[in-house]
């Protein structure tokens, strides 16, 4: 609030029928207008539906990812959700577009996580190995991303292909190791001949097919592949690769 100084020898009259008025007139019209009870249900109801939404998506990622598309059953989502069946349908439509806008999801954490790795540019070698880790951790941490994703290539991607946000889940690490491959050639460390895309491809492959198939790996190497040594080793393994594949 400001105040206005005003001398001694001023006089100032203020007539309290018509200048107080305009002032209590003018702080009531700075106050918002308050929300009218049919608002306020709108507003309630909004809510509960957004909340409504996000435990059946939540629900449905579990059970997606435990039994696949195929044996994910509805009855199942449901249950877990606290909801209905009815409910489903109403906000999602089918099973198929509950399954698309779940693997949207999950792209999209894996991007968030993406987007916030801080690397070092004038390091690249140290920036390629975050890199690494981030992707070897974030597998490790979320097997959900594994399993839903070998559910939809069993399905050929038919899902996934339906989604209008698929082109704009792109990774955002393609972009992060552009730069820093940029950087490693520029300081004379790295190839120039190798693209940030093939090297993203490697990065994933090496993580996802470890642990994607660890149990028949396991079996047939008479190794535990997810014994807490046996990671370690594979997560430096990758490193070594990674950095192997694209030093000059």
């Amino acid at each position: 609030m400001a105040f206005t100084m005003v001398s001694s020898a001023q006089k100032v009259v203020i007539e309290p029928d018509r200048q107080a008025a305009p002032a209590k007139k003018k702080a009531a019209s700075a106050r918002p207008a308050r929300k009218t009870p049919a608002q306020k249900a709108t507003r309630g109801a909004q809510v509960r539906a957004h909340k409504t939404r996000d435990a059946i998506l939540r629900a449905a990622t579990r059970v997606f990812a435990r039994n696949g598309f195929t044996e994910g059953k509805i009855e199942s989502i449901s249950k877990l959700s606290g909801t209905h069946d009815r409910m489903i349908y109403y906000y999602f439509g089918s099973k198929a577009q509950l399954f698309v806008e779940v693997l949207e999801a999950t792209y999209q954490k894996m991007n968030e996580a993406e987007a916030a790795i801080h690397i070092d540019l004038e390091a690249p070698v140290e920036a390629l190995t975050t890199v690494v880790n981030f992707v070897w951790r974030y597998y490790l941490d979320h097997p959900e991303f594994i399993t839903l994703l070998n559910s939809e290539n069993l399905l050929k991607g038919k899902h996934i292909k339906k989604s209008v946000r698929a082109s704009q889940l792109s990774s955002p690490a393609v972009a992060i190791l552009e730069q820093v491959l940029l950087s490693g050639v520029e300081k004379k460390l790295f190839r120039e001949d190798m693209r940030a895309r093939d090297l993203y491809i490697e990065i994933a492959a090496l993580g996802y097919f470890y642990l994607s198939n660890h149990f028949t790996l396991s079996a047939f190497l008479n190794s535990n592949l997810r014994a807490e040594g046996e990671l370690e080793h594979w997560r430096l393994f990758m490193i070594d690769t990674t950095l192997r594949s694209v030093r000059r």
